[in-house]
């Protein structure tokens, strides 16, 4: 068999639906200027598929900076990876920076958010390590386990319970490796909106011996008084050994960091190979993330806006009857039942009739049966939005409730 045979035969179970999904369902093309209103194929929709959340993507004072770094540097500066032509004081700067906010002595820029926890998983543990994770880990954290030459445990999400016993079972593990065990949990989980349960996670400490490592990706610029993640939320940030963040969503940039003690940081900046053999980070994203960080940290008026536009939106659904599932943060899911048929219908009226597009998520991302419509609030959302939004899916549920939706696949053109 030739190796791209496969690429024929079978696509997987998303590229299964390719010839028909692909421009409409998948790979959508979103026009014009970053906001809460944007074009689709045409058209102006109200758009909460966005992760802008705290609306600095178009940010006049965020654009002015963007551009003038790109000016001031160009695109290419520094060339070439940190550890042997590409450190500049300004990387080091934003890491102090960085650190300070989400309290912890040092922490290290990473180029990608997705490819920086890949990272720093397979750079922290070796084969006599043990890796125990939530069910709901994100496929970043996947893949980093998948470089992992020891053995993990997994436990179902946010089950305490079942969370000691792994750690039970890793603890026998490590008595005879001699290694050590990284419980790995996010802040936000991003499809759900839920938190990880962090107070409980952390009281485990007293009684197992372990390290903490969090993907805060949806948390940072979010959760907390400051906005400085949800450890923060929880206080609990000098009981987490390893933060990580993105510039992908609060910061609306590129790249990502990772927060701790100054020996570990220092371990990870001399042994993160797609650090080490990658080229730095581009200064205008450099400076452009300073920028942003220092919005975030001195204007709380962007968070409240969010949290404003948020609160409105899930206590408007939960009084429409909707199901939002056990979100506490602005990640905000209306989960429906029906099948991918139903799902594309709904997702293809809320477009074409009402000029919402918000993501859509089936199975195998969440079990057969269920439709997750998520939204994503920001700070540019208006309350017009809201309501408009709320009594939009009055609407569609009631159809869906009166099998108004057809069961053949809306075949776009």
């Amino acid at each position: 068999m030739d190796l791209f045979d496969k690429c024929e035969v079978n696509l997987g179970p998303l590229g299964m639906y390719a010839d028909r999904a692909e421009g409409y369902y998948m790979f959508p093309k979103l026009e014009g200027e970053i906001s809460n209103k944007m074009m689709f194929q045409g058209k102006e929709r109200l758009i909460w598929s966005l992760n802008n959340y705290l609306g600095l993507a178009n940010n006049p004072e965020v654009r002015k900076a963007d551009a003038q770094a790109a000016a001031d540097w160009g695109m290419a500066y520094p060339m070439g990876a940190r550890m042997m032509s590409g450190q500049t004081k300004y990387h080091e700067e934003l890491e102090q920076q960085l650190a300070d906010f989400v309290g912890r002595p040092a922490s290290y820029l990473l180029n990608y958010g997705y490819q920086g926890m890949v990272s720093i998983i397979s750079t922290m543990v070796n084969r006599n390590d043990v890796i125990v994770y939530d069910s709901e880990a994100h496929a970043c954290i996947i893949d980093g386990m998948r470089l992992h030459f020891g053995k993990r445990f997994v436990y179902p999400h946010n089950d305490m319970q079942n969370l000691e016993t792994q750690l039970k079972r890793a603890t026998k593990m490590v008595e005879k490796t001699g290694g050590g065990i990284l419980l790995i949990t996010e802040g936000v989980y991003g499809m759900a909106g839920d938190l990880g349960n962090l107070p409980a996670i952390v009281a485990l400490k007293d009684k197992y011996d372990f390290r903490i490592l969090i993907d805060d990706a949806h948390g940072f610029g979010t959760m907390g008084p400051s906005g400085a993640g949800t450890d923060e939320h929880f206080g609990v940030q000098d009981k987490i050994d390893l933060y990580f963040g993105t510039f992908a969503k609060s910061m609306a940039g590129i790249g990502g960091f990772v927060a701790g003690d100054e020996k570990v940081i220092k371990f990870l900046k001399y042994n993160m190979r797609s650090q080490i053999f990658a080229k730095s980070l581009p200064m205008p994203m450099v400076i452009g993330a300073m920028k942003r960080l220092e919005m975030l940290r001195n204007d709380p008026s962007h968070r409240e806006k969010l949290w404003t536009v948020v609160n409105a939106l899930q206590k408007g659904l939960k009084d429409a009857g909707m199901n939002i599932g056990a979100t506490e943060s602005p990640v905000t899911p209306v989960l429906l039942s029906g099948g991918v048929a139903e799902a594309t219908q709904i997702t293809y009226d809320l477009r074409e009739n009402y000029n919402i597009f918000c993501s859509i998520v089936v199975y195998p991302v969440v079990p057969k049966g269920t439709i997750l419509l998520r939204l994503i609030p920001t700070a540019v959302h208006t309350l017009d939005d809201v309501d408009y939004t709320i009594e939009t899916f009055r609407k569609i549920k009631k159809k869906l409730d009166n099998k108004e939706y057809a069961s053949e696949m809306k075949v776009m053109h």
